[in-house]
């Protein structure tokens, strides 16, 4: 049995992916400096900077040390193989038992165990050991789903109350904690970590939102990953944690830890190596504990070009030529959590410039942009957003943000300001962009008012972006599929295609990774404007609007499905109830 690495010393693995032909010099230059700044290896530089998929970082850092690589993504452990190596070792050490090879044990590493950490084990497990190399990934998904998030530190909880504590929120509650100084301190760090770890592993994996909702035996802990809640496994014991945690981010979020009764909301900001974010907090009481709510907001991840924003060609040209215009009215619609938000800040962000005043009045500000003046709804002293916009606009503003057109005032101030010279774009609650015009009549503006201010209405879905790296053919995909989609790309059915993500380590066994917007752009010409009178009808837009070329939602989501972004379920979830007209 092989006992340890053949070379524990640290490699270049740069230079080696350099030599293949997998790293450009750019790149290879760019991964020095990182090593070099922040003293980390050449392969975790390689990973931060997203040049390569982990997998090969690793299994090239496997041969440069002269170890055999494992993959674990479709590896199944049994409890009785885990449980083969003590809980604490595995947490300690961050390593997984994959099997048996003679008269000791072969142990999975994320890195390279160094002599003395080989020399430990060999005295704990009392067996020879033969070391073979996975990926972190793989090693945290694992303890993850089988012992739950941060079970090492529910583990030091336990060792930090020491077997006569037989309460646990005599140490737990730091809120009524009698126990010493020094011992709740240490209690205070653990759970301090334990945020953090909640955080660090939402954010790695790209989640929106964090949700952790207390019942009465148990912890549930969710993330909102490209638009679904899924369940984040934890280890047992984490109730008598809840009031600590709840604590803690009340803490953070600068709120009234003692006051358990109401709702409350807050605001948290954090920096890692690579980028800033703030949090949304919202804790609401429920019957067994606060409930918590954090929505992540990058404060880079928002500022994205128009080009990257999923448009096709056309529309982003027609986007960045409206965003220029000197008056009118822009609306997007759909859902929340449909990416309005970020669409706005992308078009603000072109239009933004020296020349031009910007204001923007939102609830909440999500983002603070640089050179726009943003104001901040509150209506409980009386700034709604109607008072609001009628001092934007004494402000002599050449563009103006408004986060929603709720009512009919707003709305109402919104189409004159669009008519008076000012350049408007907001959101308003409708299925498609066609019914922006209907909704905005029922509001009771005046049909020669929208006729006059609209300019364009687009409506947006946010997709689950297909995983590149397991993308395959579908072969499900029906007869009846597959001649709608070629009746509105304008192809042979037989050159339709459809797609699936068949699951992979990058993106976690889902077959998804990301998300792509698909948007439906609807620009009033003359001859639809003349159209808009009391009691038009939506379809009597549409027909008018097919004419000058408008395509439906479903019509765009093909071209999607056709160049592998999105899959037919996905296609079919967002806009089974959209007609194309």
């Amino acid at each position: 049995m092989k006992n340890e690495p053949a070379n524990t010393s640290r490699l270049d693995v740069g230079d080696t992916l350099f030599e293949q032909g997998r790293l450009t010099e750019r790149q290879l230059e760019l991964v020095r400096h990182r090593q070099r700044r922040l003293h980390s290896s050449q392969h975790r530089a390689i990973l931060d900077l997203g040049y390569l998929p982990e997998t090969d970082i690793w299994r090239t850092l496997a041969t440069a040390h002269g170890l055999e690589f494992v993959d674990l993504d479709t590896r199944e452990f049994s409890r009785e193989e885990l449980d083969s190596v003590p809980l604490k070792v595995l947490l300690h050490f961050r390593t997984l038992p994959i099997g048996t090879d003679d008269d000791g044990v072969i142990l999975a590493f994320a890195e390279p165990p160094r002599q003395a950490d080989l020399a430990s084990l060999r005295m704990l497990l009392n067996r020879r050991i033969k070391v073979v190399l996975t990926t972190p990934a793989a090693i945290q998904n694992v303890i993850k789903n089988r012992f739950g998030l941060g079970a090492e530190t529910v583990e030091r909880l336990r060792e930090e109350r020491g077997p006569g504590d037989a309460s646990p929120d005599v140490v737990f509650d730091v809120q009524t904690s009698s126990s010493p100084d020094s011992a709740k301190a240490a209690v205070d760090a653990t759970i301090a970590d334990f945020v953090d770890q909640i955080v660090a592993d939402a954010i790695r994996q790209r989640a929106t939102d964090i949700h952790l909702e207390p019942y009465y035996s148990a912890i549930r802990l969710r993330y909102r990953i490209d638009g679904v809640l899924q369940v984040v496994p934890v280890p047992p014991g984490l109730r008598e944690l809840h009031a600590a945690i709840v604590s803690r981010l009340k803490i953070m979020a600068g709120m009234d830890i003692s006051e358990r009764r109401l709702p409350q909301d807050g605001r948290i900001s954090l920096k890692t190596e690579t980028e800033e974010y703030d949090f949304r907090a919202s804790v609401i009481p429920t019957k067994h504990g606060e409930s918590i709510c954090l929505r992540i907001l990058g404060r880079h991840s928002l500022l994205v070009d128009l080009a990257q924003l999923g448009m096709e060609p056309d529309q982003e040209t027609a986007m960045r030529e409206l965003t220029l215009l000197p008056q009118g009215m822009i609306l997007l619609t759909g859902p929340t959590g449909s990416g309005k938000t970020t669409t706005l800040y992308a078009a603000l962000a072109h239009a933004n410039d020296e020349g031009r005043k910007i204001i923007t009045i939102e609830d909440p500000v999500e983002y603070q942009l640089e050179g726009i003046s943003q104001i901040q709804i509150h209506e409980d002293i009386g700034l709604t957003f109607s008072n609001g916009l009628r001092s934007v606009l004494r402000h002599d503003p050449d563009v103006v943000l408004i986060g929603e057109i709720r009512d009919a005032e707003t709305a109402e101030i919104a189409v004159r300001s669009a008519l008076t010279g000012h350049l408007v774009l907001s959101t308003l609650h409708t299925n498609d962009s066609i019914s922006a015009v209907t909704r905005l009549l029922e509001m009771r503006i005046e049909p020669f008012l929208v006729a006059s201010s609209l300019i364009c209405s687009i409506a947006q879905r946010l997709a689950q972006r297909l995983c590149r790296h397991c993308l395959a053919p579908d072969p499900q995909i029906t007869d009846s599929l597959r001649a709608e989609m070629a009746a509105s790309l304008h192809i042979h059915p037989a050159d339709a295609r459809a797609f699936h993500g068949s699951g992979c380590h990058e993106c976690g066994g889902r077959g998804y990774r990301g998300r792509v917007a698909i948007y439906e752009f609807f620009k009033l010409s003359d001859d639809v404007a003349d159209l808009i009178v009391p009691g038009v009808r939506t379809g009597q837009l549409r027909e008018a609007a097919r004419l000058e070329g408008w395509r439906s939602l479903r019509e765009i989501g093909w071209s999607k499905v056709q160049g592998g972004m999105i899959a037919t379920s996905e296609q079919r979830r967002l806009t089974h109830r959209l007609t194309i007209g």
